[in-house]
């Protein structure tokens, strides 16, 4: 029986998955953004969140223990010098996953995972959201105006105005 057990297997044996995940978490460092399945993604996320984190500290020790898992120098690299000093101050969560829509072929749920940081379209949105103005009340041109000063009201007679009857 399974109970308790909710790692996902992916259809595939423990090597295959082992090293497909790690091809995807290499080309996730090299790329920044991968396409693939959601199970896929959430897959790979529950390994290179760990990864990231083990990067922000640059020793040998987490350098050595990095390369045992990505298997790639290039990678390792990338993952220590630009990728380590964006996730400095993030306290967790350095992937994205956005879902795309169904793939053709076998209606499988398809998924874009990125790394957070480095989508800049959306590091640019959040900075121009900061300067929104709410609106509430009046409109902004009836406050800019200046109030009227109230004079004293001048009455006229009627009677040098209305016509006289005949």
């Amino acid at each position: 029986m399974r109970h308790g057990k909710t790692f996902n297997h992916l259809g595939r044996t423990t090597p295959h998955r082992k090293a497909m995940l790690q091809n995807m978490a290499v080309s996730l460092i090299m790329n920044k953004r991968i396409n693939t399945t959601v199970a896929k993604a959430k897959a790979l996320r529950k390994v290179i969140e760990p990864i990231i984190t083990r990067s922000k500290d640059d020793a040998m020790h987490s350098r050595r223990m990095t390369f045992t898992y990505l298997q790639d120098k290039e990678a390792v690299k990338e993952l220590f010098g630009t990728i380590a000093g964006k996730v400095a101050d993030r306290p967790g969560g350095y992937t994205r996953i956005i879902k795309t829509g169904f793939r053709l072929g076998d209606a499988a749920e398809m998924c874009m995972m990125e790394l957070v940081d480095f989508n800049e379209l959306l590091l640019n949105d959040s900075k121009t959201k900061k300067a929104k103005n709410t609106r509430r009340g009046r409109s902004t041109t009836k406050k800019a105006s200046p109030a009227p000063v109230a004079e004293a009201p001048v009455l006229e007679t009627d009677a040098e105005e209305a016509p006289k009857a005949e």
